[in-house]
């Protein structure tokens, strides 16, 4: 499970800004954002799938996902942390890769996807819930918007939660610039959990309740569980992208960024963004 509060199109010194943690056992094998061997991709890598839940590319293209909380999973449904990796892959426009996932949707347990593209202000939301019916596909407008374990802005506690404490970090700043690392380290440590009356009664109700937090840490029979990335992404007017993120790597927290500027790239149909 993971959550992720972003802003898109609405700041006048940020295009998107973002705030990301992941969740995964602490013992699956993962590296830390940084850029692809022989790719223009930057962002974290399970090493057992081979994806991401949060990558962006050079030419200012960005994919984020969450899972879906769901009573019963497929054990041989292919990996949902490809789908960053292919929109990233495709040079296809965001919504005409959505398109191109509309007969995929139930190959995947559940899985929110985020698709976009800085230069042409293109964002689209991707979910394959609910089951047995056509993906949906939506332009996601302009604003704030927090992404949890159910569909975009779900008014789940954490999610909520989340939204709140940014929006009291957003009226100190106003339009000015934003201390992302701070902020970060601020909003997305909250282990405050849920009351039993605001889970979303899906699954069995202890993990609901261990995974309602921001920030998640649980041990279960498998390992300890929990949030183990913490990463900030902006991009400014500029067209310059930061990333920051603190990480765990074999049990102690670490931290780097990362600086860029976006580059015109040549798209898979031959002509230039």
């Amino acid at each position: 499970m993971c959550i992720a509060l972003f802003l898109w199109q609405t700041h006048p010194l940020y295009p998107f800004l973002l705030l990301n943690n992941r969740d995964e056992y602490h013992n699956r094998p993962t590296k830390a954002m940084s850029w692809w061997e022989d790719s223009d991709i930057i962002g974290g890598r399970d090493e057992i799938g081979g994806g991401t839940w949060l990558a962006c590319s050079r030419d200012g293209r960005v994919a984020f996902l969450t899972n879906v909380l769901e009573l019963r999973s497929l054990p041989e449904a292919k990996t949902r942390g490809d789908l960053p990796v292919s929109f990233l892959k495709s040079g296809k426009h965001p919504k005409e890769f959505a398109e191109s996932l509309k007969r995929e949707g139930d190959y995947y347990n559940g899985f929110n996807l985020i698709v976009a593209d800085i230069h042409s202000k293109s964002m689209i939301y991707i979910t394959n819930i609910p089951k047995g019916q056509p993906i949906t596909i939506k332009e996601v407008s302009s604003g704030l918007h927090v992404l949890s374990n159910a569909k975009l802005d779900s008014p789940w506690h954490k999610a909520q939660r989340l939204e709140v404490s940014f929006k009291e970090e957003l009226a100190k700043y106003g339009d000015g610039e934003i201390p992302l690392k701070e902020v970060l380290k601020k909003l997305m440590k909250d282990k405050t959990k849920a009351d039993e009356t605001h889970l979303p009664h899906i699954c069995n109700l202890d993990w609901e309740f261990n995974l309602s937090s921001i920030f998640v840490e649980v041990e279960t029979p498998l390992g300890l569980y929990g949030t183990r990335s913490s990463a900030a992404v902006v991009v400014k007017s500029s067209e310059e992208v930061s990333f920051f993120e603190a990480y765990l790597e074999e049990g102690i927290w670490k931290e780097h960024a990362i600086d860029f500027h976006i580059e015109k790239m040549k798209l898979a149909k031959g002509h230039t963004k």
